[in-house]
């Protein structure tokens, strides 16, 4: 069994920034991490400075490496958009389908029971985020597709729970009960409320009938105000989980250092990205809508934005840099956090011995320089090359 030693960067231990320790990997795992004066003997392969941390988990991903999660999604889909985000430095990821129709959501849903079944390095599970939303908050989704939750999409949810490693359904209070939160809750899916004009009580509400998360904290949901707290009221009153698009597009920092002192803990960073990932693509289609990508955005053609041109390890970078938040605090927001969400934390987040050796670097200016998948370096995206 080989050995590697990697030394010269401050390791995240998915709790702390480590200063002065070496990474120790036998083989595929994690033999430990050592204090220098403590390493075993060996050869060591010096990374220069910056931050070794766990490979990061997103838990909203639209699509990646050309390809969308949609109508047509398959086995074949799910690998191109995990391999891609393997070389954005995600060891993980929850492949996302948008509001669609009821076969849409059948097919994206066998495609990922297949997935889960092949234990495809990278699949965590599927993210439906609608249709069962407000159209008052639409975002980018198509208004025609919105629907209410019925009897039978609720069974299909819950089989579907019961099938794969994690499934996390985006919904607006307005478009399910409280009975139907509940029975999802129960059935093992992590409710997330977004796409809602939902006021404050509302969404307290379905919080107490099981909800445990929030889809992109202010985006596309009813506003904090002095007398109606709305849902992001909610979110920030309650002890759940907040995904936050990190980009300074479409939160602005001085808001989201807000929402990190309202709440320590709970925030984890999402990608929100689309086909444009890992990609040069400059445009796409979408449910017959053209999406443009132009200079770090992503919009329909009437301006609206449509995800994110965003990575995690982008995101960690203006977390730190821009908002200004601790980077082990903001570390957490992309490994130990959303492993905890979806019951992942006995595999990922943390660098621990006996597990996985999937880890990144990141240089001292919080940029993806390498990555690896139990112990094998992998063949990283440049993100220069995207962006030109």
């Amino acid at each position: 069994m080989s050995r590697q030693i990697l030394s010269g960067a401050q390791i995240f231990d998915g709790e702390a920034l480590l200063q002065n320790h070496v990474l120790v990997i036998d083989g595929e795992v994690i033999a430990g991490i050592l204090p220098e004066s403590r390493a075993p003997a060996g050869p060591r392969s010096h990374v220069a400075g910056g931050t070794i941390a766990p490979a990061f988990l997103d838990l909203q991903v639209n699509g990646g490496g050309g390809v969308m999660v949609d109508a047509a999604t398959t086995f074949e889909t799910l690998r191109v958009i995990c391999d891609a985000h393997l070389r954005l430095g995600s060891a993980g990821i929850l492949p996302t389908l948008i509001t669609d129709t009821p076969d849409a959501t059948a097919q994206v849903i066998a495609a990922g029971r297949k997935a889960a079944e092949a234990r495809l390095p990278g699949f965590l599970g599927l993210h439906l985020e609608g249709p069962h939303l407000d159209p008052r908050r639409k975002g980018a989704h198509d208004p025609a597709l919105i629907r209410p939750m019925t009897a039978e999409d609720l069974a299909r949810l819950c089989d579907a729970a019961r099938h794969l490693p994690a499934l996390m359904l985006t919904l607006a209070p307005e478009a399910a009960s409280p009975e139907q939160i509940a029975r999802l809750h129960q059935a093992g899916v992590i409710v997330s409320l977004g796409h809602s004009d939902c006021s404050y009580e509302v969404a307290c509400a379905a919080i107490a009938a099981g909800a445990r998360c929030f889809t992109h904290l202010f985006n596309a949901m009813s506003q904090l105000g002095n007398r109606d707290p709305g849902m992001v009221g909610a979110a920030l009153d309650a002890d759940v989980g907040m995904g936050l698009i990190a980009d300074g597009i479409h939160v602005h920092p001085s808001v989201m250092r807000i929402a990190v002192a309202a709440r320590r803990g709970g925030l984890f960073l999402i990608s929100d990205c689309m086909a444009f990932a890992a990609s040069d693509l400059t445009e796409i289609t979408l449910n017959n809508r053209q999406i443009l990508r132009h200079d770090g955005r992503l919009t329909l053609t009437d301006g609206t934005l449509a995800g994110a041109d965003l990575t995690l390890p982008d995101a960690v970078k203006v977390m730190i840099e821009r908002v200004g938040v601790p980077a082990a605090e903001v570390l957490g927001m992309v490994t130990a956090t959303p492993a905890r969400l979806i019951g992942a934390e006995g595999a990922y987040g943390h660098l621990r011995a006996g597990r996985s050796a999937s880890f990144v670097h990141l240089d001292a200016n919080w940029r993806l320089k390498a990555a690896w998948a139990g112990g094998r370096p992998l063949n990283i995206y440049r993100p220069g090359a995207r962006r030109g």
